[in-house]
């Protein structure tokens, strides 16, 4: 077995043998941010790889543990992507929100933590790289735990991947393959539609958002089948919502120190801290700008 490079929340290895190649994925087992549901998402995933979404093979799933077949494809970095790739994109969401799989009920969302004041006084006494950007970000951390809980959410509710972002898509010839179903589950129609047309519509930060891309995984979704729900912020508050819960993840890890055996390493997690501490805030800032783009 290989360790591959990165990871935001496991660790991924690959597996050469003389049966072929194989994803293995080792589940961060200490300080999971929600409950992993491994027998529901093995399932949603072997629907969807039955119905010809484009995605690695799921051979095997457990708490600890997720195998997958190998797949030779390209990262796609984040960036615009191409128009074509868009299109598809939303195509393949329209294709996974008609998949007819029962999923358990579940209880609502806990209320964001409204413990910022705390964590940036501890980031400045253990002296961490960006306490200070955290200290003068308060205010508007608590301002985006507000909207964050406040916002109401349209519908539909549809059971998705929830997760479509570049790092979890491969570029196979210059089409799309879906990767990292774990987080699935059932999630506002907006917030899923939202999150992915953004993410694969913009660069690193928001100065290079093409509002042409953010339609076409639009498009895509409407020629795919699925309707598309009425414009708002709600399109943007499980991404926001989302960030909002891995900044405050990764904090509470650099804060603790610990190398641990499972997760990210510590030096992505100083990253993925400093970055949300610096661009959060921006984001939610410029939300009325992005709702234009609807």
């Amino acid at each position: 077995m290989t360790r591959i490079a990165g990871g935001f929340a496991n660790r991924l290895y690959r597996l050469d043998t003389d049966r072929g190649s194989f994803a293995v994925k080792q589940l961060n087992q200490f300080d999971r941010r929600s409950t992993y549901r491994a027998d529901d998402v093995f399932r949603f995933e072997r629907a969807a790889f039955a119905a010809g979404i484009p995605m690695p093979e799921p051979i095997a799933a457990s708490d600890e543990t997720l195998v997958h077949r190998w797949v030779e494809a390209e990262r796609v970095p984040e960036a615009p992507v191409p128009d074509a790739y868009a299109f598809e994109v939303g195509e393949m969401l329209a294709r996974i929100h008609a998949l007819e799989v029962e999923w358990p009920d579940l209880t609502a969302e806990p209320a964001s933590p409204r413990d910022w004041p705390e964590l940036a006084a501890r980031a400045v006494a253990t002296g961490q790289p960006w306490a200070d950007e955290l200290a003068s970000a308060v205010d508007a951390f608590l301002a985006i735990a507000d909207f964050v809980d406040d916002c109401e959410r349209p519908g539909p509710i549809v059971l998705t991947h929830r997760d479509v972002q570049p790092w979890n898509l491969l570029d196979r010839d210059g089409h799309p393959v879906l990767l990292d179903w774990e987080l699935s589950g059932m999630l506002d129609l907006s917030g899923e539609l939202g999150s992915t047309a953004l993410s694969l519509s913009k660069g690193p930060g928001l100065d290079s958002i093409e509002p042409a891309i953010f339609r076409r995984v639009l498009d895509g979704y409407a020629a795919g089948g699925g309707m598309l729900p009425p414009p708002g912020p709600s399109w943007f508050v499980y991404l926001i919502g989302g960030w909002l819960g891995h900044v405050r993840w990764n904090i509470q890890r650099c804060l603790d120190g610990v190398e641990r055996a499972g997760g990210p390493d510590l030096a992505l997690s100083h990253e993925s801290a400093r970055g949300g501490v610096r661009g959060l805030p921006e984001l939610f800032r410029r939300l009325p700008e992005l709702e234009q783009l609807l």
